[in-house]
């Protein structure tokens, strides 16, 4: 009990770093269009800070269920091979507030504020589950963040800091390959599947208790701990040093908002006076040209100039550059950021800002 308080302990304000550096970066970008991705498909305008909040509020979360589980712990106390407290009775001679005082005696040495009131001959093993399922789930989240930042590496958009003299390949000296991403989502892979230990182990735990739990307890849970350590670290290196890169992620939106623009288009001929049936009916047909140059011949998106090329749409012609402003399609991208790190984020790290300040180490 006290090796998993402890444990918390150390991982907690090693998160609490993660969310802190990753909340700048929120911070700094909240406002930069990127394009959003529903089925790894092109969708609606985002911001590259909103996306990165919704890395921070799953990282957010994480933070919560460490500290419930950090403060769900209770100690075992003195309870006795069954957990009656029948030998701690006889020593103190059949007196119960005794045995009692000893049990809170022990419980506060040991920095604990409760102790179980029942147990077998062992805490409730369910207590394992508990902390390990937290760990778990936080590993859960990293791996969903750093595949995130791989699919953004691939597209050229988003990179994990590199080294002056890192080798990406040792066969392919051009590549970046984004290695620390990778090594987080591989352990873990490992500390999602240390869950199934504990689950296990409390579920063959015959009566009172049953010793075939200890060899499985003395590797599952120092390496669920180790596991999320390494991984917060890797992390922390990760988020101090994203790369963005703007003209790329400009080039891309330019390719997709034309496509995206279309509603847009037409209300501004509705509002000229044009027919709308009519418009959309051009809008498709025109939509569609452009999208065979762009599939079948590899060409750029061309609707625009079709668009401006077409006499209908004569009467906008002089709009389409605000139309097609991506900072109109972010909807309350920025506020959403600015809100969300001030009244979720800002919070939860006040407790630890006297450990903010640690830099990571990576051997590559």
């Amino acid at each position: 009990m006290i090796m998993l308080r402890d444990g918390f302990d150390i991982l907690l304000p090693k998160l609490a770093r993660v969310i802190d550096r990753l909340a700048n970066f929120a911070e700094k970008y909240a406002d930069l269009p990127t394009l959003g991705f529903t089925h790894y498909q092109p969708a609606q305008l985002t911001t590259v800070g909103k996306r990165a909040c919704l890395w921070l509020q799953d990282l957010v979360m994480d933070m919560r269920n460490l500290q419930r589980a950090r403060e769900d712990l209770r100690f075992r106390g003195v309870k006795g091979t069954t957990g009656t407290q029948a030998s701690f009775l006889q020593l103190f001679q059949g007196d119960h507030e005794k045995v009692e005082e000893l049990d809170r005696k022990v419980t506060e040495m040991t920095g604990f504020k409760k102790s179980y009131l029942v147990t077998g001959q062992t805490y409730s093993r369910k207590v394992d589950i508990d902390s390990l399922c937290v760990l778990a789930s936080l590993g859960a989240t990293v791996h969903k963040i750093c595949t995130d930042i791989r699919l953004l590496a691939n597209l050229k958009e988003i990179e994990e800091p590199f080294e002056k003299e890192q080798i990406g390949s040792s066969a392919m000296p051009y590549k970046r390959n984004p290695m620390r991403a990778e090594r987080c989502c591989s352990l873990a892979r490992h500390l999602m599947a240390l869950v199934s230990d504990p689950l296990q182990t409390a579920a063959v735990q015959w009566l009172e208790r049953t010793l075939d739990d200890s060899a499985n307890r003395r590797i599952s849970l120092p390496e669920s701990f180790l596991t999320a350590d390494i991984i917060l670290s890797t992390l922390q290196n990760i988020t101090e040093g994203l790369v963005v890169y703007p003209k790329v992620i400009e080039r891309h939106i330019r390719h997709e908002l034309p496509f995206m623009a279309t509603e847009n288009i037409i209300m501004a001929m509705v509002k000229a006076g044009g027919n709308r049936q009519d418009c959309h009916e051009k809008i498709r047909v025109l939509s569609q040209k452009a999208a065979a140059a762009v599939k079948q011949e590899g060409g750029d998106n061309e609707l625009l100039a079709r668009v401006q090329a077409d006499p209908y749409f004569t009467p906008i012609l002089g709009q389409l550059d605000s139309i097609l402003d991506p900072k109109t399609f972010i909807g309350r991208a920025p506020q959403q950021v600015t809100r969300f790190l001030s009244e979720e984020v800002r919070p939860v790290l006040e407790p630890y800002k006297s450990k903010m300040d640690v830099k990571t180490e990576l051997q590559l």
